[in-house]
């Protein structure tokens, strides 16, 4: 019988010392540094704040600013706001004869049809704009357009002034285009009736805009939720702990409700011929801020503080022809915050000029905390803020040339005409509707699927957050609303 013979020094692996660093267990190894498992043999200095090393990073509270939020419940919210009081014609025509005046039929801006509504004996204010002729007269006959509304509308007057508008407006015998007209009043003779005056039904122009769904989600296993971190979490939202999936969880809520608000700015509605109507079924998009103070509002280019002060009188004296809101908000980009800082350094009265601050309660100190400075110009008030969106690195802030330097906003409610309710409402010039319903509301929906995490609805061995909203923005009195822009 063999003898089993021990074979010592062979005990794999070896006890020995070594003052190497590779002996240590790696922890964290930044730029080629070897720590391995350092931590598991010795307690390391650990900073067990996380860093935020770009502050508050959300970009959501816009909309809270400045608007509201209403449910609605159809896949179209429909508005109609009201027109002007005042009869008024662009493009109009003097006739060859030097007496009549054609009034087309695209006179009024808008897309519905406008007919002539001048009556017999009202009084008329012609302009030439191009000449800054103009002449007052009394409208003498006036024919409607026809009944396939194919034909202009057509007035006769006799001037004031002159023997007739030739002599008034000159080019004698020739048709002169472009011209405004507007009744100021009417002129009757003694006992006579009012059979020949046109009736004016008020008239409206419809605007809608339709809901789009935005979703998110955010998946654990559940194993990682009961991993135990060295960091210690803190969110913007003020969970904390060492529980690192808390801080993924909560910055995918936070990203989402920035989603919400930068889909109600940046919003497009899909334009016929375009990629996402050629998809099948196709998308339909939605109408954002943006967009539809572009296609309904006004644009000033190319702000700048050497000629700011004369530029901005200009966007007052457009004001003045739209609705004369005296409070207004301006959300700017840090160079175009800084132009309006160096304009209003031209105004000896200060940045301040006697603000009302009506919109926050007449506290100056309310404004100031929000981050607004306010000034007054003519007979405005103007509460200036930055924001955030247009500077973040990570949104329009990190673009060369991001298009939008700024938008001004009417503050308070404008009358709108409800198609629902039936009747005129009062709504905020800047507001959100949203999906909902007595048993559904679509807002801001938030729930878990899964196994872990305290949800059983399936065998998935995770914790799955899903988010969604149903919403579209409405833009009322976008002629109020004035976006600034950089071309």
């Amino acid at each position: 019988m063999a003898n089993v013979i021990p074979s010592f020094g062979a005990i794999t692996p070896s006890q020995q010392q070594q003052a190497l660093s590779t002996n240590y267990l790696q922890f964290n190894n930044p730029a080629g540094a070897n720590f391995s498992s350092f931590a598991q043999q010795y307690l390391p200095e650990i900073y067990e704040q996380e860093v935020e090393r770009y502050g508050n990073r959300t970009l959501s509270g816009f909309l809270r600013m400045v608007g509201a939020e209403m449910p609605m419940t159809s896949d179209q919210v429909i508005w109609s706001e009201q027109n002007r009081l005042h009869v008024a014609y662009t493009n109009v025509t003097k006739n060859v004869n030097d007496v009549s005046l054609n009034i087309p039929l695209n006179a009024v801006a808008g897309p519905l049809f406008v007919d002539n509504v001048i009556s017999v004996q009202d009084t008329i204010v012609i302009m030439n704009p191009t000449t800054g002729q103009e002449v007052k007269a009394l409208v003498t006959a006036s024919v409607g357009s026809n009944a396939a509304g194919s034909a202009n509308g057509v007035i006769t007057v006799a001037t004031y002034t002159g023997a007739n508008l030739a002599t008034a407006l000159g080019s004698a015998g020739v048709a002169l285009a472009g011209l405004k007209i507007f009744v100021y009043g009417s002129e009757y003779r003694k006992g006579t009736n009012d059979n020949n005056i046109t009736s004016i039904t008020p008239s409206f122009t419809q605007f809608s805009n339709s809901p789009i769904i935005i979703k998110d989600r955010f998946e654990i296993n559940g194993s990682d939720m009961a991993q135990i971190g060295w960091i210690e979490v803190a969110t913007e939202d003020g969970t904390s702990g060492y529980l690192w999936y808390l801080k993924a969880e909560s910055e995918t809520r936070l990203r989402f409700e920035d989603y919400l608000e930068m889909a109600m700015v940046e919003g497009e509605l899909a334009a016929a011929g375009s990629g996402v109507i050629g998809l099948a079924p196709a998308f339909g998009g939605t109408e954002g801020l943006f967009a539809a103070v572009q296609n309904r509002g006004n644009v000033l280019n190319n702000f700048t503080a050497t000629a700011g002060l004369g530029e901005f009188d200009s966007i007052l004296k457009n004001l003045d022809t739209q609705g004369a809101i005296e409070e207004n908000m301006l959300f700017l980009n840090r160079k175009t915050s800084l132009d309006f800082d160096d304009m209003l350094s031209q105004i000896s009265s200060g940045a301040q000029g006697g603000t009302a601050f009506g919109l926050f309660e007449n506290s100056e100190e309310m404004a100031l905390n929000l981050g607004f400075s306010g000034f007054r110009r003519g007979s405005y008030d103007f509460y200036k803020t930055d924001w955030k969106y247009l500077n973040d690195a990570s949104t329009r802030g990190g673009m060369q040339v991001s298009g939008i330097d700024g938008v001004l906003i009417p503050a308070g409610t404008s009358t709108v005409y409800d198609q629902i309710l039936g009747s005129n409402i009062r709504r905020p010039f800047l507001h959100v509707r949203y999906r909902a319903s007595e048993t559904e509301d679509r807002r801001m929906k938030s729930w878990i699927t899964g196994s872990a995490g305290g949800a059983y609805t399936t065998g998935l061995d995770s914790m799955v957050v899903h988010f969604l909203s149903e919403r579209c923005l409405c833009v009322q009195g976008a002629n109020n609303f004035v976006l600034f822009t950089a071309s």
